[in-house]
């Protein structure tokens, strides 16, 4: 068993141990210390990284039936002392959101009467997993609790009850457990089995932010930010939102009702378009009246568009119309016959023409790669052979 110096101390930034074993695998070096401060990955949170010894870099750090093992670029000599060095900016910032999202779980479980289901500390974001439902105005009022409770500074409480304590307490638990049970409990918020690293007061947490709250499985997924996570998130935030602004020559508390006035302009201007495309294909139809098959080469257009002007000319020239719209060897076509299955049509065209769609019989579309003379050549052929 390695000694589990992260719980003695969470802030232990260096360490010395003794060596006891290491061997060549797959990533690395596998070393086993007698004891270490180096967290393994489990309970949602990463595994710890950093340095052991003069050079060799620790990648990882998994647990395996009570032994440590750390990944090593190098090895180690069994038997020597070597020094342990934490990556702690990394070990802190997973204490923040570890320790957040206890106090946020906490607080809904409580107040809705569920249960957390799924805990991932992610590299940018916190996702947890709740069998609830929760409004927008429900997880507003979380964040403001969460957040209270974190500036009151309240202190973490770590116990290992026994087994008669444990029947007794109220704490949360994704699993049944037995032995030796951490319980990490934070005052008036939140008692859960545990085996994370956490800060030691809620104020050392900073702030929560709860991002986003979306539908998954038969509950949510919450999305939040703790810490230092939560300063980087909102800067990233106010220089997207200070372009938005100069982009729309606009203050920065009121960029959303100057985007809200720009898609009321670009829904006017797409009426508009949509009237004169629809006049245009008017008169291209009356162009074609009574011509039978047609075939039209057209610049690049939406896949609604090309339909509409297919349809349009179809009705006025009676026959097989075929719309080909794009450039530089690259077409979106649409081909309408109510007077014949054009399902082996499509076959033909597309294999003919690199392309790839279908549709019903009378319409079908889809695009290809290929030039105006390979197309012009196809329907020419076709049109002979269906005459």
């Amino acid at each position: 068993m390695t000694e589990k110096l992260y719980y003695e101390d969470p802030f232990m930034m260096e360490f010395t141990a003794k060596v006891l074993r290491c061997e060549k695998e797959k990533n690395g070096w596998s070393v086993v210390l007698d004891r270490t401060a180096f967290y393994p990955e489990g309970g949602g949170q990463p595994a710890d990284q950093g340095f052991l010894g003069s050079a060799s870099v620790i990648t990882d750090t998994r647990e395996r039936d009570g032994v440590i093992c750390h990944t090593c670029t190098q090895p180690l000599e069994v038997g020597s002392t070597v020094t342990g060095v934490i990556d702690f900016i990394r070990r802190f910032d997973f204490m923040q959101q570890h320790s957040g999202e206890h106090i946020v779980s906490g607080i809904i479980c409580s107040r809705h009467h569920c249960d957390n289901v799924g805990f991932h500390i992610g590299h940018d974001l916190v996702t947890i997993d709740f069998n609830t439902d929760l409004t927008p105005e429900e997880l507003l009022e979380i964040e403001y609790h969460a957040n209270k409770y974190i500036w009151e500074n309240h202190i973490l409480e770590v116990s290992y009850p026994s087994p008669e304590e444990l029947d007794a307490l109220q704490y949360r638990s994704k699993k049944v457990l037995t032995g030796s049970v951490r319980i990490v409990t934070w005052p008036g918020a939140d008692c859960c089995a545990c085996c994370g690293t956490h800060v030691r007061s809620s104020g050392q947490v900073g702030m929560v932010k709860l991002i986003s709250c979306q539908k998954f499985k038969e509950g949510v997924r919450i999305e939040m930010a703790a810490g230092g996570r939560v300063l980087q998130w909102s800067n990233r935030i106010a220089q997207q939102n200070t372009q938005v602004s100069q982009m729309l020559s606009a203050k920065p508390t009121e960029t959303a009702a100057a985007v809200a006035r720009l898609q009321k302009e670009l829904y006017t201007l797409k009426g508009r378009i949509t009237a004169l495309e629809e006049q245009d294909f008017a008169r291209k139809a009356e162009q074609y009246s009574g011509k039978g098959d047609v075939l039209l080469l057209e610049g690049p257009m939406s896949a609604e568009s090309i339909r509409k002007l297919c349809t349009a000319v179809q009705a006025a020239a009676g026959g097989l119309c075929a719309v080909f719209s794009g450039e530089n060897d690259l077409y979106q076509y649409a081909v309408s016959d109510p007077a014949n299955d054009l399902r082996s049509a499509a076959k033909e065209l597309n294999a003919a023409l690199n392309g790839r769609g279908g549709g019903k019989p009378a319409f079908i579309q889809g695009s290809v790669q290929a030039g105006a003379e390979d197309i012009c050549g196809f329907f020419e052929r076709y049109f002979s052979n269906n005459s």
